[in-house]
């Protein structure tokens, strides 16, 4: 059911986009702005084909989730240590779909991969009040590993 994200994907994850974008709108309408999507089809296609950028789904009969994910690597820096890392930069399950673990599978597979591929670490980011995702991801054993933070002037 979780498998690399294809073209007949691409409807079924702008669906899903939308319903990212709304939960961001809702907690910060002076960053984000409504009824959009970070990536158009075009840029969606794109990134299906960059292997850096991976994209997964959870394919029920039609996306009800998915991982965007981004390979980083350090190599021969002056201060920190070489390492690969796996950064989810986004990850959904439809809200029709939620409470069936489907989140929790797409995480476990994301987690797998990574060590398949020698990633060292998974990072990701959560919004401030996003308190779902963050009791989500702490579920699933993540720590923090910095705080950002803001003065709004």
């Amino acid at each position: 059911m979780i498998r690399k994200a294809d073209k007949r994907d691409i409807e079924g994850i702008v669906a899903l986009l939308h319903q990212v974008n709304m939960v961001h709108y809702e907690k910060r309408p002076d960053l984000f702005k409504p009824y959009t999507t970070k990536y158009d089809e075009e840029e969606l296609l794109a990134l299906l084909n960059d292997d850096s950028k991976p994209i997964f789904v959870y394919d029920d009969g039609g996306v009800v989730g998915h991982a965007f994910c981004q390979i980083a690597e350090i190599r021969d820096h002056r201060l920190l240590q070489d390492i690969k890392t796996l950064y989810i930069d986004d990850i959904c399950v439809d809200e029709k779909q939620r409470g069936h673990h489907i989140g929790q599978a797409l995480y476990e597979f994301v987690r797998d991969y990574a060590r398949s591929i020698g990633c060292y670490n998974i990072t990701l980011n959560v919004w401030e009040g996003n308190d779902p995702a963050l009791a989500f991801y702490k579920n699933m054993g993540m720590q923090v590993q910095k705080t950002g933070m803001e003065t709004i002037l």
